[in-house]
């Protein structure tokens, strides 16, 4: 007889298979957005100023084989005149016997509006920019049904590769004060697909938060912010957070994932051009998935993080 702990992970497996066969193949929802938003939104292309480079990995460290995992890399910067921003990633997902490996390229053009203002140096963000994005890429899709060994069912009997393009559009208004955004990363859904019988969805994010400061205590900076993401056939899904950095030295943070999980995390400006971000999940509602880990390093140059 088998042991509990060795059907668990198929047992999960095959719930996650039958799930995402319901509701369509769903996109990741990225727990480092906050400190990357260009994997979700291109119009941030070239606002944190500098050539930016981040490393992320989420779910790699879960207890057991065929829970979610995002392994994602990505970079961005401005062009010679600033307003024109260029960028590009790549970004592999795992569920269960489902993987899909993503390329884009992106292109973002930025209007800028007079400011004037009294922020302390390390807490300018671009301020006043309204940002627009493009991105062009390619997904491909593997359902590997016959690894699950379910005799007798036409539907686990074969395999799933599929080639699917992509096109993205965005926008972001950036303050010094506060941000709003909303993307649509892949507008074509599953309708380029290579293959007939592949259900992709098409989420919509939306990213707004704002900047607490004091000139009394200029050191410190307090960032409420929240991200709504809509995909047909799947619950709405909204991440409310608040974290607070000590003048880009360390932060800590804590948020709510609705019918998901609770957040926690902790980064740490290593040099002024290196930052770590770790986050981790506590599930909640008795989620098979059970808890997970992420990490993202980012790596900006010249000025770096303003220490």
């Amino acid at each position: 007889m088998m042991k509990l702990n060795t059907l668990k992970p198929l047992f999960t497996a095959v719930i996650l298979l039958v799930i995402m066969h319901v509701n369509a193949q769903q996109s990741p929802l990225f727990a480092e957005y906050n400190y990357n938003p260009f994997i979700i939104n291109s119009a941030y292309a070239g606002l944190s100023g500098n050539t930016e480079f981040t490393l992320s990995n989420n779910g790699y460290f879960n207890d057991f084989d065929g829970s979610p995992r995002t392994l994602s890399f990505s970079g961005h910067g401005n062009l010679n005149n600033e307003k024109i921003a260029l960028g590009g990633g790549i970004i592999r997902d795992e569920i269960g016997v489902t993987n899909s490996t993503s390329v884009f390229a992106a292109f973002s053009y930025k209007i800028f509006f007079d400011f004037n203002g009294n922020r302390p140096y390390w807490q300018h963000y671009s301020p006043n920019v309204l940002s627009f994005g493009l991105t062009a890429g390619l997904q491909q899709f593997q359902d590997n049904l016959t690894k699950l060994n379910i005799p007798n069912d036409p539907t686990f009997a074969q395999d799933v590769n599929a080639s699917i393009p992509s096109i993205g559009l965005s926008f972001l208004y950036n303050h010094a004060l506060f941000y709003v955004g909303v993307s649509a990363p892949n507008i074509a859904g599953d309708k380029l697909a290579t293959e007939q019988n592949i259900k992709l969805s098409s989420p919509v994010y939306a990213y707004l938060g704002y900047r607490f400061f004091s000139n009394k205590f200029d050191n410190i900076m307090i960032k409420p912010n929240m991200l709504i993401k809509h995909e047909k056939g799947a619950p709405m899904q909204a991440d409310f957070n608040i974290a607070v950095s000590f003048k880009n030295k360390f932060e800590v943070g804590t948020g709510y994932r609705t019918t998901s999980s609770f957040n926690l995390l902790a980064g740490i400006y290593l040099i002024k051009n290196l930052r770590v971000i770790y986050n981790y999940n506590m599930a909640t509602n008795n989620s098979p998935l059970g808890n997970s880990h992420g990490l993202a390093l980012s790596i900006k140059f010249n000025e770096g993080y303003a220490l």
